[in-house]
């Protein structure tokens, strides 16, 4: 399929970044009411170790206007959208062909992206044949509420990101305990990395350790403060250490640390392939919005 009349497109550039985060900002206020997005996440995701900008990323232009975008990260993953003002053009058309062609062309046999639900993104997606898969869901803990502390077990302890082998420790805590997900790709400390210790911007409170009574690591939360908003990226606790309450306590620990640095909204998101959604729904935090991944067969 040709590109609209008018516009161009070339693999996106470091430089680009800015432009990238005001598209997808666009998108978002449309499509799921809030912007999210910043910067920092469009430089952490192009500094994964195994993302290559070149190959896999597109912009398409109108004159020196970004207008949509694209990605596919590992043949698998795409996050692709178009600028509200210049939809109904065939751009969509064009980049969804343009995802599926990058991702076959790596060898993936399926590809797919998650998107707000009852968006137009959505609409999009299931007209062009994408079936559903997990359900995403972002929660919120009401505005001047706080999470209970949880204390824990003698001999337990929560302690801040102090450098050295931290990184990886906690990269090990959270891949293992993600890696139980049904299909999931396994990641590496070199594509995490750019997204948490590496992340622009980050600073240790933001990543905080459970140990044990042999002063083991045996869980890990990181958190993003991201304007008002701390938000949870990552919650994890070594298989064996469950049902003590260690979860509870770093989630409370990570949303008193963002309030203590500014944040007002307490925030994290699960999927229906962890079962987590009733343990956060238990400390007192309610669903703000529902997302969808959506795929198809290449």
């Amino acid at each position: 399929m040709d590109l609209p009349a008018g516009y161009s497109a070339r693999p996106h550039v470091p430089a680009d970044a800015q432009a990238v985060c005001d598209l997808v900002a666009a998108t978002e206020l449309v499509d799921a009411g809030e912007v999210a997005i910043e910067v920092e996440d469009i430089q952490g995701d192009w500094a994964r170790g195994s993302f290559d900008l070149e190959t896999e990323s597109i912009g398409v232009w109108e004159g020196d206007r970004l207008v949509a975008s694209g990605e596919v990260f590992k043949g698998r993953r795409a996050d692709a959208g178009v600028h509200p003002e210049h939809r109904g053009r065939g751009l969509g058309s064009w980049l969804a062909g343009w995802v599926e062609e990058c991702a076959r062309s790596s060898g993936s046999v399926l590809v797919g992206q998650t998107v707000p639900g009852g968006s137009n993104a959505e609409a999009f997606l299931e007209a062009r044949g994408y079936r559903q898969g997990w359900t995403s869901w972002v929660l919120q803990l009401p505005r001047n509420s706080t999470i209970g502390p949880q204390p824990l077990p003698r001999g337990y302890a929560l302690r801040e990101f102090a450098g050295g082998q931290d990184g990886r420790t906690a990269f090990q805590l959270i891949e293992d305990a993600f890696n139980e997900w049904p299909d999931r790709d396994p990641s590496s400390y070199a594509d995490w990395a750019p997204r948490g210790p590496l992340r622009p911007g980050f600073q240790p409170w933001q990543i905080r350790f459970v140990t044990d009574d042999a002063d083991t690591e045996v869980g890990v939360c990181y958190t993003i403060h991201a304007g008002e908003t701390g938000y949870v990226d990552a919650l994890a606790v070594r298989a064996d250490q469950r049902g003590q309450g260690l979860a509870r306590a770093l989630l409370a620990d990570a949303f008193a640390r963002a309030r203590e640095h500014g944040a007002r909204v307490s925030e994290l998101s699960t999927d229906s392939r962890t079962g987590a959604l009733g343990l956060y729904e238990h400390v007192g935090m309610h669903v703000s919005k529902t997302w969808r991944h959506w795929m198809t067969d290449l």
